[in-house]
């Protein structure tokens, strides 16, 4: 009976785990930029169990995401950009609940440097996606 009631109980955590990491499909966020203009990202993402992929969509075009991970509702990847030969590695960490991702994106080593990309000249910004239709 306690075999049972344990694997019942593991059964159901997974089932519930699977549930909050459901961040597959295309979501929409308003990315801050430079002197607190805004403009439309658009994270088209798929989860494979504990792996994330796809690609950010933005003024720059399309780019795909590396790196990227589930665990339980967190998520994190990155996005290599090209400034004139140089790159650029873009960090993403985020929170699902429900159809609202809450990211934080900062450069590698937490640092905005000199692309003047980051609104007020560095650090982290922190912005929701919300799950398209």
């Amino acid at each position: 009976m306690r075999i049972l009631l344990t694997t019942g109980f593991l059964a159901g955590l997974l089932a519930l785990s699977a549930f909050a990491a459901d961040v597959t499909g295309k979501w929409v966020a308003e990315m801050p930029g430079r002197g607190g203009q805004t403009h439309e990202v658009t994270f088209n993402l798929k989860a494979d169990g504990s792996a994330l992929t796809g690609t950010v969509s933005g003024p720059r075009g399309d780019t795909d995401i590396t790196d990227g991970k589930i665990d339980g509702d967190q998520i994190s990847f990155a996005q290599v950009l090209d400034f004139n030969g140089n790159q650029v590695k873009i960090l993403y960490k985020g929170t699902l609940a429900g159809d609202q991702l809450t990211l934080t994106r900062s450069h590698e080593g937490g640092q905005g440097g000199g692309h003047g990309r980051w609104g007020h000249g560095g650090g982290s910004q922190q912005f929701t996606a919300k799950r398209a239709s």
